[in-house]
């Protein structure tokens, strides 16, 4: 056993790789917004600086208007704020109407559109990752990693994949599938957070999981992804080595 275990493992993990292909992306903390003419620049930024400070104030992202043809750029590390802003920005561009009472209008629609997609990425990947059940305020969280990339992957759709190889794995040696499962799943949820939170993301994992009333046996695996903590399961074996 112990003569072929390292080639029957790599067989598994391989084998659980192939079947499973997610597209990537790129890191990014800014985001263009593509404007109609250089007119609107003025328009964005407003009198005496009032539009653009109620924007940054309202969204909590830094608007950089410059020499830069034809674009405003939004940067900040929050990517759902940026997101929030970007929308709120191309509404207000469409529309023409930029004041602080129309800006405080659009941005609040805004913030209610995004938590829309939120939720629903959270259900939709919650859904394709097999992992039902999970607290609706775990379901948020989740939907918030659509807007977040990790080493060049979109952190949600790592998350799905994860769930999907740590299943594969585990039904192969004989572990406990559901829980491989939500805990790849869960394994990123700290990042939601980390903008917010201090902490290694897995620690805040385990602290979200803690406080949503997640099983112990997924948050354990979710959390030991990382070799600070010991993996004492075959499930959080499993999550470490996918």
């Amino acid at each position: 056993s112990k003569e072929h275990a390292e080639e029957y493992a790599r067989e598994v993990l391989s084998d659980a790789m192939q079947r499973v292909v997610m597209d990537e992306t790129a890191e990014r903390t800014v985001t263009t917004v593509a404007l109609p003419s250089d007119d609107m620049k003025g328009k964005i930024i407003g009198k005496e600086g009032r539009n653009i400070q109620t924007l940054e104030r309202l969204t909590g992202i830094d608007i950089l208007v410059d020499d830069t043809p034809g674009v405003v750029i939004l940067s900040g590390f929050d990517p759902v704020r940026r997101q929030v802003a970007r929308v709120a920005l191309e509404k207000l561009i469409e529309d023409g109407r930029i004041h602080p009472a129309r800006i405080e209008e659009v941005v609040g629609k805004a913030q209610k559109d995004i938590d829309q997609v939120i939720k629903k990425a959270g259900e939709d990947a919650a859904r394709e990752a097999g992992v039902p059940g999970l607290p609706p305020e775990i379901i948020v969280l989740m939907g918030q990693l659509t807007f977040r990339t990790s080493y060049s992957q979109n952190v949600l759709h790592h998350s799905v994949e994860m769930a999907h190889l740590a299943a594969m794995v585990a039904a192969e040696i004989g572990a406990n599938v559901q829980v491989s499962r939500a805990a790849a799943f869960l394994h990123d949820l700290g990042k939601a957070v980390t903008h917010e939170m201090e902490g290694a993301h897995h620690h805040i994992t385990r602290l979200l999981c803690d406080k949503y009333g997640i099983d112990e046996a997924i948050t354990h695996a979710a959390e030991a992804h990382h070799d600070d903590i010991e993996a004492t399961t075959p499930e959080a074996l499993i999550v470490r080595a996918v």
